[in-house]
């Protein structure tokens, strides 16, 4: 009787290391990640091996590092180029930074996350910067809430009443009653702010990228220090946003959901 481990197990775990490599772009040791995963220094050795074989991940012999490879790196290049991220949303994301002046972000709704697809810095020497590829929260920041407020009803739901409310910045929202009330305000607005929610000192707005089915493919954010950007000269840039998104809805493909 065989005591090997199932072969879906297997792919589980690779897509764990793999996930783990993400995380630490500078390169990790074959014990570091065995301590992260918790799987057998020989079980992360054998899952290492096979996935250097196929380019998904590089090993540097005189560090001893392992890094995520080129293999992964085209496959998001292919899933960029299928959401037409990359080719129509930048020139547009571009456009934007230069007319507001201040840094421009995307996302997408993720599980009970939003995943930061596109980032272009603003133009003066301050600017809020992004993370593309990393996922952020979604109740404490602009694209996040208007990704719940115009999420089908049913997943829209399920977020207000599910995710949790944890304050990551000074003035984040951590009632149930009053984050639904956000949410809905947000909905019947068509945009949303996000006054040092996330981080002290950063205030966003955010607007949707809406469908036919007025249900939100991705968001779309100006982002800028508080200091240099009261809530009402925010407000203000809310034409442009929104404009920035109307072409967008009609440039990139749906999401399905």
């Amino acid at each position: 009787m065989s005591t090997s481990t199932p072969a879906s197990d297997m792919v589980g775990k690779a897509l764990h290391v793999l996930t783990l490599l993400g995380e630490r772009p500078t390169g990790v040791t074959l014990s570091e990640l065995a301590r992260a995963s918790g799987f057998p220094t020989s079980t992360c050795y054998r899952l290492l091996k096979s996935l250097t074989r196929d380019s998904f991940v590089e090993f540097d012999a005189r560090t001893k590092h392992y890094t995520l490879g080129l293999r992964v790196y085209q496959l998001g290049q292919r899933v960029s180029h299928a959401h037409g991220f990359a080719g129509v949303a930048l020139p547009v994301m571009r456009r934007l930074a230069e007319t507001c002046r201040e840094a421009v972000l995307m996302s997408v709704l993720d599980g009970d996350k939003q995943l930061y697809i596109h980032h272009v810095e603003g133009p003066q020497q301050v600017s809020v910067r992004g993370e593309p590829g990393k996922h952020g929260p979604l109740h404490c920041t602009s694209m996040g809430k208007v990704l719940i407020a115009f999420a089908p009803t049913e997943r829209r739901e399920a977020l207000i009443e599910g995710i949790e409310l944890t304050a990551l910045g000074p003035h984040s929202i951590t009632d149930r009653a009053a984050f639904r009330t956000e949410i809905e305000q947000v909905r019947a607005e068509g945009h949303a702010i996000a006054d040092e929610e996330h981080e002290p000192g950063i205030r966003a707005l955010g607007v949707p990228i809406l469908g036919p089915d007025r249900i939100a493919h991705a968001a779309l954010s100006i982002a800028a220090p508080a200091f240099r950007m009261p809530p009402a000269d925010l407000l203000a840039l809310r034409p442009a946003l929104t404009n920035a998104a109307h072409e967008l809805a009609v440039l990139l493909p749906p999401r399905p959901f």
